[in-house]
């Protein structure tokens, strides 16, 4: 048995079955990921219609910087993840792990910068529930925006967990010396599903942070 058949599962005829039928599922998985995000989008859209300045308003609370330099840091590991697929595609196993290591360091920068903009909004009483606190007028609605900030950013970095999580996986088999030019399905199919969690910020940042934020 040859290195790459010796990764070929028993259902599948041959290994560029797999490959496909592995590329068509994380195709799938991605578009019911589209839907998921995406019916989030349009709730704030809606409601962001209906409370167009105390949206506004909310968005003003938020740290643009912060937001801003963790939009770098995920441009960067996007970099990076993809310098690390290049590097299992040419059979360099030291480059991958290395690579792959950065990527998961600017993954943690980011949760770590996002986990502070929490506290932040915990001390400043921004956090929905009994203790809110926002100018009168406004509370109601301004709550509503928070609440889609806590759940949109919240479920990003869940997804960013889930994806460090898989670069951790990764790291351990390509230690091991399962990745080559041959073979490297999981390390494109992970990389595939990092550049979503990236681009889903991409949208997230100007809706939180900038949009009608001068209103």
């Amino acid at each position: 048995m040859s290195k790459v058949e010796a990764f070929r599962q028993h259902h599948f005829d041959g290994v560029e079955q797999q490959h496909e039928a592995s590329w068509l599922g994380m195709w799938v998985f991605l578009a019911t990921e589209v839907m998921f995000f995406g019916g989030m989008f349009a709730a704030y859209f809606v409601y962001r219609h209906w409370y167009l300045l105390a949206f506004g308003s909310a968005s003003n609370r938020l740290d643009i910087w912060l937001g801003a330099i963790n939009t770098a840091v995920l441009i960067c590991s996007s970099f990076t993840m993809a310098l690390a697929v290049h590097s299992a595609e040419t059979s360099r196993r030291k480059p991958l792990i290395r690579f792959l290591m950065l990527t998961i360091i600017l993954g943690l920068v980011f949760l770590g910068i996002k986990f502070y903009e929490y506290h932040t909004k915990f001390e400043e009483y921004l956090v929905p529930g009994s203790s809110f606190r926002f100018e009168a007028a406004l509370a109601a609605p301004a709550e509503i925006f928070f609440s889609f900030y806590f759940a949109m950013t919240g479920m990003h970095a869940v997804h960013m967990i889930i994806g460090i999580g898989l670069l951790t996986a990764l790291i351990v088999r390509a230690r091991r010396g399962h990745f080559s030019a041959l073979y490297h399905t999981p390390v494109e199919l992970t990389g595939l599903y990092w550049h979503f969690v990236d681009i889903v910020w991409i949208f997230l940042f100007p809706l939180l942070y900038l949009l009608g934020r001068h209103l």
